[in-house]
């Protein structure tokens, strides 16, 4: 069985993939973070961040919880150096999120731009979503394609907004916080993110899409 299990970990590694195409960084320019480590109290101080209502919160420390009590799972490379002692599970950038391309700081669309994200493609697509370290700082969707109905902004604001009994009802029910050990550490630290709503028989021509960059040191 130990065989077979190492024999999945080494298919599931990705071959031949240029490093020094990503492994750049520019200067942390951060607004805020919290201390490395995965504890209550971090997950906590997240929330309170975060203003989360009461029962983001209890999803929180209870996908911690699971998270404590769930090993690592059997598929996927091997992580067993993984310390979440030595990791940064927030950082808040040091800008707003906007709907122009134009307001997002220069280092940051520097950023996306060397991540092959050109100009052509961001105008090509039905909306588009730019989420730096923990936070998003662009987020836009093309005027025709919300006429049709569609919903697709940044997760928080639709917590908080119009849409916030739709997030409760159905927020990680398609991979619950029980699915696997980092589903739960999901469920614990997550921030940022889109809300995509598309009403029924609607349908979208082009692609809505959304982009993650990790620029601070440490996080993760």
């Amino acid at each position: 069985m130990a065989e077979v299990n190492e024999a999945k970990r080494e298919k599931s590694q990705v071959e031949d993939i240029n490093r020094s195409l990503y492994d750049f960084r520019y200067e942390e320019k951060d607004a805020y973070k919290v201390d490395a480590g995965l504890t209550p109290a971090i997950v906590e101080q997240i929330s309170r961040e975060k203003n989360d209502p009461d029962w983001m919160l209890e999803l929180r420390l209870k996908s911690l919880e699971i998270y404590n009590k769930t090993g690592i799972p059997e598929w996927g490379p091997p992580i067993d150096e993984l310390n979440m002692d030595d990791i940064i599970t927030y950082v808040r950038p040091n800008t707003k999120m906007s709907a122009k391309w134009s307001e997002v700081p220069t280092d940051i669309k520097d950023t996306f731009e060397k991540l092959g994200i050109p100009q052509a493609e961001r105008d090509s697509l039905a909306g588009v979503g730019a989420q730096y370290d923990s936070e998003l700082v662009y987020h836009n969707v093309k005027k025709e394609v919300a006429e049709q109905g569609v919903i697709y902004t940044d997760l928080e604001s639709a917590m908080h907004g119009p849409y916030a009994e739709m997030i409760r009802t159905h927020f990680m029910h398609l991979v619950p916080p029980t699915d696997h050990k980092f589903a739960a550490l999901h469920g614990a630290v997550w921030s940022g993110g889109s809300f995509v709503y598309v009403p029924p028989h609607v349908h979208v021509e082009i692609p809505l899409q959304s982009y993650f960059r990790l620029n601070a040191p440490g996080a993760g």
